[in-house]
């Protein structure tokens, strides 16, 4: 039995960090639209948006070194720790917007000011990180980033990570102070909290099993009820697919060409969290070190502090691992039933050129707990097995596809936006820095996938995000004055909680 319901505009799969951004832009946009939101689990961001289940930086490039390549020559490209800072700071206009505007309330539950420091050891390291400190604090965007490879200066930024440590071997930091801890899990449920308290429906345990063309050009989604068994179909102009690793399914059921020769290659990561609370309270600051030769961008080193639930956490990882499965809560059928006849040519081409990663994740899933007590010992020497325990991240999914020069089956480390030409269905893959980026990238879905309203929505895209269109590097005076109305708004001390 199903039945159909339709006259719905918009329809978001996930309740993701990526849907609670989309809806949320286009609820301020066109606030008579109606949108309804699918979520098969029982509650909001559960996956790849949960607190526990990712990073949680903030990424802006600050401290994160895989954003700052060196060219053959020795010199330092910062290009892409420029994109992703000018689209961190986006996200950080519209969650002042949401803020100020009463839309959400008490930011100090989903973001806080720390510290974000890059820590490396060796000579070859040392002159790396002194070279990246040179080309970006030359640039207004990184301005107040310090240097030090002096390990007494070392011993105040960081005395856990200093603590009985053999300074002989070279050793140096950066450290800038106006970095983030975000709580994305918080910030997702605020935002669909948001959302359901004006018009927009969100059917949690509702599965979307199929999503197909009608002949009148609208998309049917057929939707079980995972309570009642009932199968629903509804229909939509527009749909989003933004099921974190479940996104790659759906895409393929939409058939549209912009699905095929695209495949998937999940990656596991497990954290440690430090249980003693002596030990948290000595750290303050997000410290990223650099991946180990082999490593996926994404198993970079760091140990950060954290605000979850109300208190101050320390986590160290995360330690890549692999799982057929696609999410968390996916079957282990996830990987195989991907495969299809238009992408297999691709899924192999990856297979073959990536044997090293496999490799590498392969000895990441044998890893003892005390052997990853020895990785952790690289950050602090002192640290006790007794006083860390291990927690399983989410699942990313990464992007396999056939690059435009011919490439079969290239590995991407990023975030992806599939959108049908005629921008109807759009659909969010891959993965970091992901959830620090939403707001830039569910701009250019609305920019791809609304060309004919979009030139009236941009008088209010600009009311929200004073520098959209603009680069903030290139105009220092903006950023100055956006960097200080996000921090009044976010991160202005009179809201600090108090933490347990």
């Amino acid at each position: 039995m199903s039945e159909r319901e339709t006259n719905t505009d918009v329809f978001l799969i996930g309740t993701g960090i990526m849907s609670a951004t989309l809806g949320t832009l286009l609820k301020e946009l066109v606030p008579d639209w109606k949108i309804t939101v699918f979520e098969k689990l029982a509650n909001t961001g559960e996956e790849s948006s949960n607190e526990w289940n990712n990073a949680g930086t903030g990424h802006a490039a600050l401290c994160e070194l895989n954003y700052t390549v060196e060219r053959p020559d020795g010199s330092i490209d910062i290009s892409k720790a420029i994109n992703i800072n000018e689209q961190f700071q986006i996200s950080m206009q519209f969650w002042s917007y949401l803020v100020n505007s009463k839309r959400i309330h008490n930011p100090k539950e989903f973001i806080m000011p720390l510290p974000h420091m890059s820590l490396v050891q060796g000579e070859e390291n040392v002159n790396f990180l002194r070279k990246r400190f040179k080309a970006l604090s030359n640039n207004p965007l990184f301005q107040g980033m310090e240097f030090s490879e002096d390990p007494q200066k070392l011993k105040e930024w960081i005395p856990l990570i200093m603590q009985g440590r053999d300074v002989a071997e070279p050793i140096a930091a950066t450290k800038i102070d106006s970095g983030t801890d975000v709580n994305f899990g918080a910030l997702t449920r605020m935002l669909f909290d948001h959302l359901g308290s004006n018009g927009v429906t969100i059917k949690y345990k509702h599965s979307v099993n199929d999503i197909k063309r009608t002949s009148d050009g609208l998309w049917e989604l057929t939707v079980r009820n995972l309570d009642s068994g009932k199968v629903e179909r509804h229909t939509a102009k527009f749909v989003f697919i933004g099921g974190g690793g479940g996104s790659l399914h759906l895409l393929q059921k939409t058939g549209i060409p912009e699905s095929k020769h695209i495949g998937g290659f999940p990656v596991s990561g497990i954290f440690m969290v430090c249980n003693n609370p002596e030990v948290v309270e000595q750290h303050h600051a997000k410290v990223y070190g650099k991946a180990k030769v082999g490593a996926p961008p994404m198993s970079v080193p760091h140990l950060d502090t954290r605000f979850i639930e109300n208190k101050k956490s320390l986590l160290f990882g995360p330690f890549a691992g692999f799982s057929p499965k696609f999410l968390k809560t996916g079957s282990m059928f996830d990987l195989i039933t991907s495969v299809k006849p238009d992408n297999i040519i691709t899924m192999l081409s990856a297979g073959a050129k990536n044997m090293g990663l496999t490799k590498y994740l392969i000895q990441q899933v044998m890893l003892s707990k005390e052997q990853r007590m020895e990785e952790l010992r690289e950050f602090i020497p002192n640290a006790r097995l007794e006083d860390w325990d291990l927690v399983v991240a989410g699942q990313r999914v990464q992007v396999i596809k056939d690059t435009e020069d011919g490439g079969k089956g290239t590995l991407q480390f990023g975030t992806e936006v599939i959108t049908a030409s005629d921008g109807s269905i759009a659909a969010l893959l891959g993965a970091s820095p992901g959830a620090s980026t939403a707001v830039h990238v569910m701009l250019e879905v609305i920019q791809k996938c609304f060309p004919q309203h979009f030139h009236k929505w941009e008088p209010k895209i600009k009311e929200m995000i004073p520098s959209y269109g603009l680069s903030l590097m290139e105009n220092p005076q903006l950023l100055e004055e956006v960097h200080q109305s996000t921090a009044e708004s976010l991160l202005s001390s009179e809201k600090e909680p108090f933490f347990s």
